[in-house]
């Protein structure tokens, strides 16, 4: 940043948005203060699903994002945190094992039994995203979560491990590199929004966060305090737009419209004398059908998507630890009735997630679909210095490249 203060960046890459979000760090520390001093969005035709199909439609939508954000804040913006989704997202659980030196653990310890959690085989083609440790126990006493001073023979670490293609990886930072910016760190976008959405005693109570965007729903589980399951499915708002699109016999931009202002996840909601108006295909006059016909082409594929939520917080096996219910969050959870049709679903207590914890302009990103790039701005905030030797996303600029090419030509023009 061009500027004495500590700022962030968050830029949240998603299916139907891109939105970039800059915070100034007023106080920093394990819960830093920031307060929202811009925002730039612009819509995302370059991905599918979560994951980039067109580089230059991508790198043009970030690139008007990040411009309207700097004209916002005043400030330039060079590096960003970015999110990361789509069905290739694995994870899973690992535990290391070590021997401590000198009896008390210090912060080489704590780190060499983290490198031996990690220790397991990873295909080639897919990397590393996360770490994150979950507990520790030292001598068999667990639940320990800062074990660094304590006294012991044997430290014990139980991690959650987050893997993903090494091809989507690179396609994003290639895009943010393009755009002129570098890459500090990639996050797990239901990591991120977790960080927005969700108080401490909701994660110590045990809690499934599930982000419901454009193209795909993320889902984070909390047990203790900690990370214990996630998981991306492919399917998002999108689908429920192409449903009433078919159904209404209207074009896709229409259809998305008609579900942001008149769209609801409920039938019985709806009165049966609600009307809407219907834009034709190909030039065919509009026509006036009943709201109530659109939510019923609505509710079974929201009900579908929570259905396959929900044999996904089956499959983690830790359905019986979430006394904090299901927070619901991202810009699909917006249409009316979500949390009612959730509740019917899950059997589960559900509320719906907005961004907390912020200072500044926060009535603008007062919404759960900024949820994820608030979310990267304090996951940013919280790692920021943070010197692990792992800062393997950071791309030199590209201005680096211009000006190799530069010296090539005045050296060619020296020659002749």
């Amino acid at each position: 940043m061009s500027n004495k203060k500590d700022f962030v960046v968050g830029l949240d890459i998603g299916t139907t948005k891109i939105c970039c979000i800059v915070g100034e760090i007023v106080e920093p520390g394990p819960n830093p203060v920031i307060d929202i001093v811009g925002i730039g969005t612009a819509p995302s035709n370059g991905l599918r699903k979560g994951v980039v199909i067109n580089i230059d439609t991508t790198v043009e939508s970030i690139t008007k994002a990040v411009e309207e954000a700097e004209l916002m804040a005043g400030v330039e913006i060079s590096s960003v945190y970015t999110g990361i989704a789509g069905g290739h997202i694995k994870s899973f659980n690992s535990t290391g094992i070590v021997a401590i030196k000198d009896k008390e653990i210090n912060e080489n310890d704590v780190q060499r039994v983290i490198d031996a959690a990690k220790a397991v085989a990873i295909p080639l083609d897919r990397e590393v995203i996360h770490i994150i440790p979950q507990e520790y126990v030292v001598d068999e006493q667990d639940g320990i979560r800062d074990p660094i001073g304590m006294n012991g023979v044997r430290l014990e670490a139980q991690v959650h491990i987050v893997t993903g293609a090494v091809s989507s990886a690179q396609n994003i930072i290639k895009c943010a590199n393009k755009a002129g910016l570098n890459v500090s760190e990639i996050c797990l976008e239901p990591i991120a929004s977790s960080e927005a959405v969700l108080s401490q005693d909701e994660k110590d109570l045990g809690v499934v966060l599930v982000d419901i965007g454009g193209g795909t729903s993320d889902i984070a589980i909390f047990k203790e305090g900690a990370v214990v399951y996630t998981g991306v499915l492919a399917i998002g708002g999108n689908h429920i737009t192409n449903d009433i699109s078919v159904g209404l016999r209207t074009p896709i931009a229409e259809a998305e419209k008609i579900k942001i202002q008149y769209g609801c996840a409920l039938a019985s909601l709806v009165s049966a004398d609600d009307t809407i108006e219907v834009p034709g295909v190909g030039g065919r006059k509009p026509r006036i059908l009943s709201r109530k016909l659109l939510a019923e082409i609505i509710e079974p594929r929201v009900e579908e998507i929570f259905n396959l939520i929900h044999t996904e917080i089956q499959k983690s096996g830790f359905q019986d630890v979430l006394s904090g219910g299901i927070v619901i969050t991202g810009g699909s959870t917006l249409l009316e009735g979500m949390p009612e049709l959730a509740e019917y679903v899950f059997e589960m207590p559900v509320k719906r997630g907005i961004p907390s914890g912020i200072g500044g302009l926060r009535d603008v990103v007062n919404s759960p679909k900024f949820a994820t790039g608030v979310g990267l701005l304090q996951y940013g905030a919280r790692n920021l210095g943070r010197h692990l030797g792992r800062n393997r996303f950071t791309i030199r600029d590209k201005n680096i490249y211009d000006k190799v090419r530069g010296s090539m030509r005045s050296w060619i023009k020296d020659l002749f």
